[in-house]
């Protein structure tokens, strides 16, 4: 195998700034209070896991568990989450989406959802299947 050459590493990194970019301004254009990465993906990961904990959400994105508890903070005063205490451990805390939260997370999924199309339209079918296998070998490739 060989080493990808600079030229390659700039066009790579280029062609995922702008579609960063893209993406962030599109998420930022859901409502009119956008929300930071961790709290976008922590209701989204709550949304998957409902009744889950803050502990759960800090080991699935690789964060300190003040991280997670300052995003559920934020999210909880922002109507987006509710917090409910556990019958057998009423120190745990279960995490449920609020229906404003489920409105913001349908949000969230169909603009992902936008993005993933302007990514692949102008593409070839086989082009996208090319393309789609490749980012799931990087993404999921353990070093």
């Amino acid at each position: 195998m060989t080493t990808p050459t600079d030229a390659q590493l700039a066009t790579l990194g280029a062609a995922f700034g702008t579609f960063a970019r893209r993406y962030k301004l599109s998420a930022a254009n859901l409502a009119d209070s956008p929300l930071n990465e961790v709290d976008t993906q922590a209701l989204l990961y709550v949304a998957e896991h409902q009744d889950c904990g803050p502990t759960d959400i800090a080991r699935f994105l690789g964060l300190p568990n003040t991280t997670i508890s300052s995003a559920t903070d934020r999210l909880a005063k922002r109507g987006l989450l509710e917090r409910a205490r556990m019958e057998d451990d009423r120190r745990a805390v279960a995490l449920r989406l609020s229906s404003e939260g489920e409105t913001r997370v349908a949000a969230i999924r169909q603009a992902y959802q936008d993005m993933c199309r302007l990514m692949l339209d102008p593409l070839t079918p086989q082009e996208r299947e090319t393309f789609i296998s490749l980012i799931t070998k990087i993404v999921f490739n353990d070093h």
